[in-house]
C-alpha cells in the first residue's frame, strides 16, 4: 500500500470527505439545539375568505416548538388541513425567522345531500363546513350516492350547458341508489331521465327534452309537474291536478 501513492491519495481524500460530513452534521445538530434563529412570525400569503387568522393560530400554536431549522413542517401542514375550509396547505421556512403559509380554500359550487353544511367544491369533492357568510342560494343541490359527487358535478355542468337554449337552469340533480337520474329545473318542472343505457344514454334523453320543450309546453296547456323522458320514442307528462270548483250559484 505504501508504494502506491494513488491509492493513498484516494484514501486520504475519502477520510477528509467523511470528516467534513461528520463535522457538518454535528454543526447542524448543535445549531438546532441552540436558541438561534427563533421563529418570530407566521406569514399567510393569501387573503382568505372563510379561514380566519385565529383558526390558523390555534392550529399551529402547539406545534411551533424549536427554531427555524429544528421545527417539523409536516405536522404543521397536516394541522392546517384539518380546518374545515382548508383544501390544501403548504408551509415553508423563510430566512431568517419566519414561516410562510400557503392555503387553498375550498370553493363551494353546489350543496350536497340533504344534511346542512355539506358542499361540493370545484374539484367535485364533498366537504363539511359552516360558512361565515350566507351561502349562495343559487347554487344547485346534488343528491346521490356517496362517492359519486365528481361524476354528478360533471353531469350537472353538462346539463346546465345543454339547457341554455331553452332558457332553463337545473336547480337539483338527484341520482337514486339505482343510479336513475332526475333533474328539477328553475321553473319547477321535474325531468325524469332514468338510468344510463348503451342504446339510450341519459344525455340523449335530455337532448330530446330540449328539442321538444316548446311542444311539451304546448301539449300540456299548462306547466307540467313532471316530464318523463324514459320512453324510447316519446315522453309522458304529469300535470298538477286542477282545484275543485264549488258552485255557489242560486238553485
Amino acid at each position: 500500500m505504501w508504494d502506491k501513492p494513488q491509492l493513498m491519495t484516494a484514501v486520504s481524500d475519502l477520510l477528509l470527505v467523511s470528516a467534513a460530513a461528520v463535522l457538518f452534521v454535528a454543526l447542524l445538530v448543535w445549531g438546532a439545539r441552540l436558541p438561534l434563529l427563533p421563529l418570530r412570525e407566521v406569514i399567510v400569503k393569501q387573503e382568505l375568505r372563510e379561514v380566519k387568522r385565529g383558526e390558523i393560530e390555534r392550529a399551529l400554536s402547539e406545534r411551533l416548538r424549536g427554531n427555524l431549522f429544528s421545527i417539523n413542517l409536516e405536522p404543521l401542514r397536516l394541522s392546517l388541513e384539518q380546518l374545515p375550509w382548508v383544501r390544501h396547505a403548504e408551509v415553508r421556512r423563510v430566512w431568517p425567522s419566519s414561516l410562510e403559509v400557503n392555503i387553498e380554500e375550498h370553493v363551494p359550487v353546489a350543496f350536497w345531500g340533504l344534511a346542512t353544511g355539506q358542499f361540493v367544491n370545484t374539484y367535485g369533492e364533498v366537504f363539511s363546513a359552516i360558512a361565515s357568510q350566507r351561502p349562495d342560494e343559487s347554487m344547485p343541490l346534488l343528491v346521490g350516492p356517496s362517492g359519486m359527487a365528481p361524476e354528478m358535478l360533471a353531469y350537472y355542468q353538462q346539463a346546465e350547458e345543454m339547457l341554455k337554449p331553452i332558457g332553463r337552469v337545473p336547480q337539483v340533480l338527484n341520482v337514486s341508489p339505482r343510479l336513475a337520474v332526475q333533474l328539477k329545473l328553475d321553473d319547477g318542472i321535474i325531468v325524469e331521465l332514468g338510468r344510463q343505457q348503451t342504446k339510450a344514454p341519459v344525455k340523449e334523453r335530455l337532448e330530446r327534452f330540449v328539442e321538444h320543450y316548446k311542444s311539451i309546453m304546448t301539449v300540456a296547456r299548462q306547466r307540467p309537474k313532471v316530464v318523463d323522458m324514459r320512453y324510447p320514442n316519446g315522453f309522458a307528462l304529469r300535470v298538477a291536478a286542477a282545484p275543485a270548483i264549488e258552485n255557489k250559484g242560486k238553485p
